[in-house]
């Protein structure tokens, strides 16, 4: 008889203690039952049949109850048997998962989809600060991201804001107000001196969320009947075409300031739209629980946080059989600015 032990961990100050049966008793009995056969688990575990065999009753002797019954050289699960092997092989599965998630989180590269606008205003430039930027791949995509991970190949998705998708945890990240931003050439050019004098140049239109009426409303003018300029798929290409001194772009604080502060752009005015959740980061609810996804979700929140974006007032969900579960409340208080002011105030 191969003799048992009870394994015991202090868990702390709860006062509690965990006690479980032998795991190589453990193992021998939940391939034996998921097989249907102590022969085949034997092969399975590299074992011989007889020590498979005596494993088992170590594993009942621990128990206090039979698992199997055993008639000549047959065996077949009892009631108790088959309902602990059930339980045994999903938390068995759950545990190969974990480990072999540890083992390659060091070695298998993590892959990011985003859109181009925050690639390359946003995650690209940071990337040196994250402890495993180096096996980071960026993929891009034209519209909006796919949160469909049964097909698009990513581990996180940073999705457009934070509309709950099923089967994925939404983790709001940034949220962001909007300002005119132009090129340092057309100031003068144009004569932009008040907000007024943008009814009578070339504006930047975005297809995915103009917002336009609502800035010349924050600025206290009406808009243009007709506004002119060419409208873009997304506003990282109307940004873009502001660069290159085609008109004036409404772009969002929180992705463009650093390229303000580079005097790529220059930010024309104090008027601003209100903020709300532009991007959350998005995951597999099967996968909340990985290392390299919650090192990366951790590593990235505090990239927002660090220059004010953060998305201070949503929650995170969770979204499985069409319910919305919520995960945590962010903690920070609300902190919207107000209709017209700049996002710093």
């Amino acid at each position: 008889m191969i003799p048992y032990a009870d394994i015991t961990f202090n868990l702390g100050n709860w006062g509690l203690t965990r006690k479980l049966p032998p795991f190589a008793a453990v193992r021998a009995f939940e391939a034996a039952a998921r097989l249907g056969s102590i022969k085949e688990a034997s092969e399975e575990l590299c074992l011989t049949a007889s020590a498979v065999s005596h494993q088992i009753r170590a594993l009942e002797e621990y128990l206090g109850t039979s698992v199997f019954r055993r008639s000549g050289n047959r065996v077949e699960l009892t009631l108790t048997g088959r309902a602990y092997a059930g339980k045994l092989t999903t938390l068995l599965d759950a545990f190969e998962e974990s480990t072999r998630s540890v083992k390659e989180a060091g070695r298998r590269p993590f892959r990011v989809h985003c859109t181009p606008g925050f690639a390359a205003r946003w995650l690209v430039p940071r990337l040196n600060r994250l402890a495993f930027g180096d096996r980071v791949r960026v993929s891009v995509s034209n519209g909006a991201p796919s949160t469909d991970f049964t097909s698009n190949g990513a581990d996180v998705v940073i999705q457009w804001a934070d509309a709950p998708v099923l089967g994925v945890v939404t983790e709001p990240l940034m949220q962001s107000a909007r300002y005119p931003v132009v090129s340092p050439s057309l100031i003068q050019s144009k004569e932009l001196r008040e907000p007024g004098d943008l009814c009578r140049i070339t504006l930047m239109h975005d297809e995915t969320m103009d917002a336009w009426d609502e800035w010349f409303e924050a600025a206290g003018i009406d808009p243009p009947a007709f506004p002119r300029g060419p409208t873009f798929p997304n506003c990282e290409l109307a940004t873009a075409a502001a660069e290159q001194e085609q008109g004036v772009a409404l772009a969002y604080d929180a992705v463009v300031r650093s390229t303000v502060e580079s005097g790529a752009l220059v930010r024309l005015f104090d008027a601003v739209t209100m903020p709300f959740v532009i991007y959350s980061v998005s995951y597999p609810s099967s996968r909340k629980n990985d290392q390299m996804i919650r090192e990366f979700s951790d590593w990235i929140h505090s990239e927002a946080k660090a220059v004010g974006a953060e998305a201070r007032t949503d929650l995170i969900c969770e979204v499985a059989s069409g319910r919305v579960s919520l995960l945590r409340t962010a903690t920070r208080p609300e902190n919207k600015p107000k209709l017209g002011a700049r996002p710093e105030d």
